[in-house]
């Protein structure tokens, strides 16, 4: 949608000028309020743990992005600007009801607050962290895992892939989906969800065919996935 690719826009952007300057990084001015408001978003959408992790402290490239204010709020984030006479834009995309972050900003997260009382901002932010360090540990898990469920010719065993938690064994899938040419950015719970009932639920189903022209089908008790 436009929120997606107007954000891909600024990112090329800030990409070409950091290029342009020899940039070692480039600072985001990300707020815990926006943390919050990612957290919520993903949760609206059903996504997993990696979404409810919210954004990370250096993301992109080499570590590019960084986010200082991540455990600041937006409000002080601004009265330091004020103070140190430093000018503050206002995106008007901001205050637009039409896109869906801005509702939130304005709308759902003061009715939480409202209902739930003050620090719903801070519980969030925190439950953005502990997301994270769950999902690295998960992370780090399917990586190891995943050289154990392959065979000599590296091709993914049904049986194998069976055994592993439900959490690790669908990163595995990602990992393999994505390595075959799925965009990540295209691949979504419910493509996964087809993907692992190959080897949780198996009743002679077709091929399941996945972003990028990527199919996952299930054969002589291994499961291929290649570009179709």
């Amino acid at each position: 949608g436009p929120e997606a690719a107007a954000r891909d826009a600024r990112y090329a952007a800030l990409d070409a000028a950091a290029e342009r300057h020899g940039a070692a990084a480039v600072l985001l001015g990300h707020t815990r309020d926006d943390q919050a408001e990612t957290v919520l978003l993903g949760l609206a959408r059903g996504s997993g743990i990696r979404s409810l992790s919210g954004m990370a402290a250096a993301s992109g490239p080499a570590g590019r992005y960084r986010r200082p204010f991540l455990q600041l709020d937006r409000q002080t984030a601004r009265k330091a600007c004020l103070v140190q006479s430093i000018p503050v834009w206002d995106d008007p995309h901001n205050i637009d009801p039409a896109y869906t972050r801005s509702r939130l900003r304005h709308e759902g997260l003061p009715a939480l607050e409202k209902a739930l009382g003050k620090g719903v901002v801070e519980a969030l932010a925190r439950t953005a962290q502990l997301s994270r360090d769950d999902a690295d540990a998960l992370d780090t898990w399917a990586a190891e895992a995943e050289r154990s469920v392959r065979d000599e010719s590296g091709q993914l065993e049904c049986a194998k892939l069976y055994v592993l938690p439900p959490a690790v064994r669908r990163r595995v899938l990602r990992r393999a989906v994505i390595e075959a040419g799925a965009p990540a950015g295209s691949l979504f719970a419910r493509h996964l969800e087809e993907v692992d009932r190959l080897i949780t639920g198996w009743r002679g189903q077709r091929a399941i065919n996945l972003p990028g022209r990527v199919e996952a089908r299930r054969q002589g008790g291994r499961l291929v996935i290649r570009q179709s």
